[in-house]
């Protein structure tokens, strides 16, 4: 289908812009994300109205011949405009002077804009021409300076967005740096893409021809560049979201092993909750941190705070770093306190209320390392032996 190496990438843009969309409902005052959903947007209306069919059918419905050029021009321009603005919104600095800078961008936009409108009124143009207009029209007066009005501005466009993403990437890291190295390579696309058509202009000014240059070689470029910069400006929100379900959904199974440990000490009111298949990950996650602390509240009354001191001397003796140590003591006290729990299924060990304590802190934080020494751990699994050895010692 004519057409498809326009609509192609117009239709990836799309795709961006739309993943954006729930970032911008929730916060569209924020003049970051309203520069980038502008840009996106306006990327995909250059693409659907510069693509050929699209230009034969804005010219038969309005009747004037080539009225999609100064149409496509325009949008062309506001496409720049947009990526300068956002240039400015990623800059930072004083609310007052990016906005004032902002304003600028587009005012000066704006009347290259209107320029371009009046140089094609100006001009003669009543030859339809859907692919090749830059070079057919390069030596008609008026014409001629808006194809040259049009590529300048977004050269210097294409050129700013470059330099600022190369900067940027060399200060971030992860899936930022990713889309922005993404980014500036699809912009060093475009800037191919102007030059391909100065060659073609400057040709037919100089009496040649290399339209070939113009209709065959700047749209694949245009159409790659558009493709890498919609995954530029994809790949850092789908990446993170994805690197964060990952993350959870690894804490949730790592957990598994502590989990698993508490259930037998957990409240009855905590292990009788449910929760539907189709529940989010987050709150798969919430429930299961939450079981595990009630667990380990119910289980207070029969930590050895003697054995976790001896099991973390352990752990330092089979040269374990000192956070993991804390895990392994933590964990090996809880695998004999659940033992002693079984041990007593009438609850009559009672503590006092000076010795007893809650675990650290910063053991609680470090649930997966408790549930990995709990199943991986040479001290915990002896510090488990040597209680379940004395209860059945003292319950004959």
């Amino acid at each position: 289908m004519e057409g498809l190496d326009f609509y192609i990438p117009g239709a990836a843009l799309a795709v961006a812009f739309a993943c954006r969309l729930p970032g911008f409902s929730r916060s569209w005052r924020d003049p970051l994300l309203r520069s980038v959903s502008a840009l996106l947007l306006v990327a995909v209306s250059v693409f659907f109205f510069a693509a050929p069919p699209t230009i034969a059918a804005v010219n038969r419905i309005t009747g004037i011949p080539n009225f999609s050029a100064p149409l496509v021009y325009c949008i062309l321009t506001a496409f720049s405009a947009s990526c300068l603005v956002l240039v400015i919104n990623w800059r930072g600095g004083p609310p007052e002077v990016t906005r004032r800078a902002s304003r600028r961008t587009i005012t000066a936009y704006g009347a290259v804009i209107v320029a371009m409108i009046v140089l094609f009124a100006l001009g003669d143009a009543p030859v339809e021409r859907l692919r090749d207009l830059d070079t057919y029209y390069a030596n008609t007066p008026y014409m001629r300076e808006m194809i040259v009005l049009y590529l300048v501005s977004h050269t210097v466009a294409a050129v700013v967005m470059s330099v600022l993403c190369r900067r940027w990437s060399l200060v971030v890291h992860g899936w930022l740096r990713t889309g922005l190295v993404l980014i500036m390579t699809g912009y060093f696309l475009n800037i191919g893409f102007d030059a391909v058509k100065y060659t073609a202009v400057s040709a037919r000014w100089a009496g040649y021809n290399l339209d070939w240059l113009s209709t065959r070689v700047a749209p694949p470029l245009a159409s790659a560049s558009a493709l890498i910069i919609a995954t530029g400006f994809i790949l850092p929100l789908v990446g993170q979201r994805l690197a964060d379900a990952w993350r959870k959904w690894s804490t949730y199974r790592k957990l598994g092993t502590l989990w698993r440990e508490l259930r037998s000490a957990a409240p009855g009111g905590t292990a009788a909750v449910r929760i539907s298949l189709w529940s989010s990950l987050d709150l798969r996650l919430t429930q299961r941190e939450a079981f595990i602390h009630d667990g380990i509240l119910a289980l207070d009354p029969y930590f050895d705070h003697a054995l976790r001191a001896d099991s973390h001397a352990a752990a330092h003796a089979h040269g374990a770093g000192a956070d993991e140590a804390d895990a392994v003591a933590e964990a090996a006290m809880l695998a004999a306190a659940v033992i002693a729990r079984d041990a007593d299924p009438q609850g009559t060990i009672i503590t006092s209320a000076d010795t007893r304590a809650a675990l650290p802190k910063q053991a609680q934080r470090d649930l997966v390392g408790m549930s990995r020494a709990l199943r991986h751990s040479p001290v915990v699994a002896a510090a488990r032996r040597r209680c379940a050895a004395r209860s059945e010692s003292s319950h004959p």
